[in-house]
């Protein structure tokens, strides 16, 4: 490769930037390139995550690399284009090579539009048991709904659209004593946006009958070949079918509620 740069798919790393991962073959590279894509599919920019992993290192686990991102903000840093103006390290771009940035204002602003675009057409969709997330932030004591806009916000301002939760219909009744829910309201104003989406359910001889709301979600999940947003492991579904063992195994979204303001977020595998 030429220029002392190596080239991915998508974007391009100056070497220095290499030397400090210490790649000594190949599968270094795969891995960063893996780790990468990774991220990207779940709203992060290629700045992100290369300075995060020249932070960490390569060989960190994904949950300490998650974990910088979310710390550090998740949001692309003015940092690497000051310097690159000023002659420092070259510009990281999201959409070509790594340069030293000569753009106007102007200029960068329309290449960020079209490349947010085309990053949130990347995307992975979301699939988040709602329930799971709701009783999660409400302490396992309250459905709380705020729980559920929260998760949903995280998501939304990372650029993704495809945001699905589940929630059983009968949480949309009147609350009772043994069962509470909070900021109730928040599920009808979700489910017009068409994010929440209420698995059926009914009474039988005065018992309330519920589908599964777990096959739908990993169901979906695996249709789509989205992210699953839960604590719960499912492991009677991985035991169904193989291909939903390795979307659980793969594909599942660990999180935790920080001052009712941040969902952090980890995962279980980046590999695929």
């Amino acid at each position: 490769m030429s220029n002392g740069e190596l080239e991915s798919s998508h974007y391009f790393f100056h070497k220095s930037d290499f030397v400090q991962m210490q790649p000594t073959c190949q599968h270094h590279t795969s891995e960063l390139q893996l780790r990468v894509d990774f991220f990207r599919k779940l709203g992060y920019s290629p700045q992100e995550v290369q300075a995060a992993l020249l932070k960490l290192g390569l060989g960190t686990d994904t949950n300490t690399v998650l974990g910088e991102l979310v710390r550090t903000g998740a949001r692309a840093s003015p940092t690497a284009n000051q310097e690159a103006e000023e002659g420092g390290s070259p510009q990281v771009h999201w959409w070509g090579g790594s340069t030293r940035s000569k753009e106007t204002p102007r200029d960068t602003w329309h290449s960020a539009q079209e490349d947010m675009a085309e990053t949130n057409s990347e995307l992975k969709p979301i699939v988040i048991d709602g329930s799971n997330v709701a009783m999660s932030h409400g302490n396992k004591e309250v459905f709380s709904c705020r729980g559920i806009e929260l998760a949903v916000n995280y998501f939304l301002e990372r650029g993704h659209r495809k945001i699905t939760v589940f929630v059983p219909s009968w949480r949309k009744e009147q609350p009772r004593p043994d069962v509470p829910i909070s900021d109730q309201p928040i599920l009808e104003e979700l489910e017009r946006k068409k994010i929440v989406v209420f698995t059926p359910s009914r009474r039988v001889g005065g018992k309330r009958v519920v589908c599964y709301d777990d096959r739908f979600i990993v169901k979906l999940a695996h249709e789509l070949e989205g992210i699953i947003v839960s604590n719960d492991t499912y492991r009677d579904l991985q035991a169904e079918r193989p291909e939903w063992k390795r979307l659980i195994e793969e594909g599942l979204l660990m999180y935790s509620f920080v001052n009712d303001k941040y969902v952090y977020l980890y995962c279980k595998c980046h590999r695929k």
